[in-house]
């Protein structure tokens, strides 16, 4: 594995900088480096016709929406968006460049929910924050312009483990979903984290630091809604892209829950970026792979929610891709 030019320059400038892992901060500094590394590495702020705040009921108390709507009128198809940060950093406003260029790009309409976070509220918190909100949207569809039969859900890093876990859940107690956008998911917390040890990029270390903040009982990584690699049976779920990163350690995890969901019949497709890092697909301002994996993941969305592609859609750049077209399954 090689490192992309983007990233080598990337790390070397962390590196010279001497910015410290996350893992080595207070919870206080690593939620506010967090949102700026991402601020930083987001490239322009894109406008989106409505953006809106919303508050609605969840597990044990309100729960913050932020909605983000194209141009268009009636219900649109919708995306529901969980931030990534390891459920411990990330908050609405890292998830803020994402949900913008997916309303723009798709185009459709983008809800991502402040679920709360661990140490303070550990697993299942997440979870069924996620999903009763996911169900609570589906049942006001009308009053947030949802199309029902077009909701999705997705989430990068700890967010895309959030969106496997409540397609399990969306299974047997709804609502159905039309598609799982996974990128570089946290699959299986039940061994030891893999990977190297450069403190400049996301490592072992990291994973190991989140998952103790979230899994106050070890015994919680056997649970498939911690690790969805971990289900008996995948089948029955909304068709997947799953999006992994040469030099990160879940890329393995992730790389075996396409397969496995593609043994269980679910339409699923694999883009695997070489040379890139943890978090690239948040920083299309840094890496020019983040820009086309989010195209990516937009092209994605449009198919599922059937959509017509415009000109700009029809010239992306495809990734390296694994594994069969979504036709073959």
């Amino acid at each position: 594995m090689t490192l992309h030019p983007e990233v080598a320059a990337y790390r070397a400038a962390r590196a010279a900088a001497g910015t410290p892992p996350l893992y080595t901060q207070t919870l206080a500094e690593a939620r506010a480096a967090d949102l700026a590394a991402i601020r930083a590495g987001g490239g322009p702020v894109e406008p989106v016709t409505e953006v809106r705040d919303e508050r609605i009921p969840g597990p044990a108390g309100e729960l913050p929406l932020r909605v983000y709507r194209p141009s268009g009128s009636g219900p649109l198809p919708t995306v529901l968006y969980f931030f990534g940060g390891g459920w411990t950093l990330g908050s609405i406003d890292t998830a803020d460049g994402i949900c913008r260029r997916l309303a723009n790009a798709v185009p459709c309409q983008v809800i991502t929910v402040g679920y709360r976070l661990a140490p303070e509220h550990p697993f299942p918190a997440a979870v069924h924050d996620c999903h009763a909100a996911t169900s609570w949207i589906a049942r006001h569809a009308d009053r947030l312009g949802v199309d029902p039969t077009r909701l999705a859900v997705g989430g990068d890093s700890a967010g895309g483990n959030l969106a496997a876990a409540v397609t399990l859940l969306s299974r047997t107690d709804g609502p159905p979903l039309a598609a799982q956008l996974l990128i570089y998911p946290n699959t299986d917390q039940s061994g030891d984290p893999v990977g190297d040890d450069d403190p400049a990029l996301f490592n072992r270390h990291s994973v190991a630091w989140y998952r103790r903040h979230y899994l106050s009982d070890p015994g919680h990584a056997r649970n498939p809604l911690a690790s969805p690699l971990l289900a008996d049976d995948l089948s029955g779920l909304p068709p997947a892209l799953v999006i992994t990163a040469d030099l990160d350690p879940l890329r393995a995890e992730g790389q075996r829950y396409a397969e496995r969901l593609r043994d269980a019949g679910v339409p699923t497709r694999l883009a695997h970026y070489p040379g890139m890092i943890h978090g690239f697909f948040a920083m299309p301002g840094t890496f020019t792979d983040g820009r086309r994996a989010q195209e990516g993941a937009a092209a994605f969305l449009r198919e599922r929610f059937g959509l017509s592609a415009g000109p700009e859609a029809a010239q992306v750049d495809e990734p390296a891709v694994t594994g069969p077209g979504m036709a073959d399954g």
